[in-house]
């Protein structure tokens, strides 16, 4: 199923992204539309599923989160002869244990690609040797720690022509 977006929606989305404190009369008047409408066109997109929530960004190290790691992991299909295991199951697992950020099944020589932020080092190590090889079927894992991070961010690109019509 294709949405159908015009110019203000995504002018509304860009603000969003950009500060999801905006209020609907803060964004009704950058982008010069009434408030009724203007919230109405929100209210639609979360209903759509366009706007999944809102949230705050939080400095990870402040908080002691120093550390992150992608770690590449591969699975056996068969551990138990008679159950395949399920890729996708194998995945939700992960993506409950709270050191974990993101969890991708990808292609490629490894079957799960998995982001973690944890405390130090020693403790992304336990979490991979204490649970995450732990999990039933996988096989092995290979861990990248992540020296620098010049850019991370959850924005989606809006073009930018939209603003010049506005």
């Amino acid at each position: 199923m294709s949405l159908k977006f015009d110019e203000k929606d995504l002018a509304i989305l860009d603000l969003l992204q950009k500060n999801c404190k905006m209020t609907a009369k803060e964004i009704a008047r950058k982008i010069n539309s009434p408030i009724t409408t203007v919230f109405a066109k929100i209210k639609r997109m979360e209903q759509q599923g366009i706007i999944k929530e809102y949230r705050a960004i939080l400095d990870h190290k402040k908080l002691n989160f120093g550390v992150t790691a992608f770690i590449l992991a591969s699975f056996s299909y068969r551990v138990d002869k008679e159950v395949p295991l399920s890729q996708r199951a194998i995945a939700e697992q992960i993506s409950k244990f709270p050191e974990v950020q993101e969890v991708h099944i990808i292609s490629g020589d490894w079957d799960i690609l998995i982001k973690v932020k944890d405390k130090d080092v020693d403790s992304v190590g336990r979490f991979v040797i204490d649970k995450l090889r732990t999990v039933k079927g996988i096989e092995k894992t290979l861990t990248c720690m992540v020296f620098d991070t010049p850019k991370e961010t959850t924005t989606i690109p809006i073009p930018s022509k939209i603003f010049r019509k506005l």
